[in-house]
């Protein structure tokens, strides 16, 4: 039983497509190579950090990220780094600023506005004038085209 429970603890665990060349020797900056990783996403996967994926592309982002941790960076400086070579898209959290803070704004803003078109199309529709009863004229009219 006790095997049965570790073998589904190991398969629930996310995969990591690191490469054992990749890691690098100090330990803490191979922490810190991580915690950036986990905040790159895989420009081939989409959804995917480039530490999860098999891409080339994340491999290299992995290796480019090494390279300026040892380079001297700071996380915030790498992270820049990478935004400035492949654009706001990399990032797994974009920041709220500028045109993004449009795209974030703009779904719960069309979700308000669907709300408040739907309580108002129900109230004109249950307030809505009843129609006045069929005329003498009218009456005798349809029933002539129902007779037809």
């Amino acid at each position: 039983m006790a095997r049965l429970l570790i073998c589904l603890c190991l398969i629930a665990t996310p995969a990591v497509a690191v490469q054992p060349d990749e890691i690098l020797d100090d330990p803490q900056l191979e922490e810190r190579a991580r915690v950036i990783s986990e905040e790159l996403r895989c420009l081939v996967c989409r959804n995917e950090n480039i530490d999860e994926s098999n891409a080339d592309l994340a491999r290299d982002l992995r290796i480019l990220v090494r390279e300026r941790l040892v380079e001297g960076d700071t996380n915030e400086q790498v992270l820049d780094f990478v935004v400035d070579r492949y654009g706001e898209y990399v990032l797994l959290r974009p920041t709220l600023t500028g045109s993004n803070l449009l795209l974030w704004i703009a779904g719960p803003l069309m979700l308000l506005m669907a709300i408040a078109t739907a309580i108002f199309y129900t109230r004109s529709r249950a307030t809505a004038p009843e129609t006045d009863a069929l005329s003498e004229d009218e009456k005798r009219r349809l029933d002539e085209l129902l007779k037809d």
